[in-house]
């Protein structure tokens, strides 16, 4: 598997001013739902990312809406295990909400598309470990740093693609006067 064709591709891998979700602007963009549009992709990277989680030995994947929904579903799929998700409520927190009850898990692994810092990773470890769950691995299609782990726990990735990342203050883009965009709504800024 070529993820690196793969998002190409598909029109994926962006190029421009972004915001992203932690805050931090950037001149490129995974966005892997272009990515996932395609379900011979989506099927595919499913199945990589299930073959090097397996040693982990899970009995659930847990993603967080949106972006990780479709890749956790793909994996829990391909190793034929159980599949639930968080999501935000009204306030900004991420909970699991539609009756999921991650209790009943003793092995969960989280999988998301993209992890930049972590941070929507951190959040579902935060919430699992706050159930009494203790989650065996964290998982990603792509990392935007190299790592080892997120939060203590092992961290499996298909591919790790360095992208610049930069605080809005010292961001070169904004500098220079290039719109800003925030990936999905395509909102400008000024």
């Amino acid at each position: 598997m070529e993820l690196i064709k793969m998002l190409e591709k598909s029109k994926a891998l962006l190029k421009g001013h972004f915001l992203l979700s932690s805050g931090l602007h950037s001149d490129a963009y995974i966005q892997c739902a272009k990515l996932l549009e395609n379900t011979h992709y989506a099927q595919e990277v499913g199945k990589a990312l299930a073959e090097k989680l397996k040693i982990f030995e899970p009995d659930c994947i847990v993603s967080p809406a949106l972006g990780g929904v479709v890749i956790g579903y793909e994996v829990a799929r391909m190793l034929g295990i159980n599949f639930i998700f968080t999501e935000r409520d009204g306030s900004g927190e991420m909970v699991f909400r539609r009756g999921f009850d991650p209790t009943i898990y003793k092995r969960p692994v989280v999988v998301e598309d993209v992890v930049t810092t972590g941070k929507s990773t951190k959040e579902v470890l935060k919430i699992l470990r706050g159930n009494s769950v203790s989650p065996v691995a964290t998982s990603a299609i792509v990392s935007r740093q190299r790592r080892e782990d997120i939060d203590g726990l092992p961290f499996v990735c298909l591919e790790t693609i360095q992208i610049k990342a930069f605080k809005p203050e010292e961001c070169p883009l904004c500098k220079a006067g290039v719109p800003l965009v925030k990936p999905g709504s395509r909102k400008k800024f000024s």
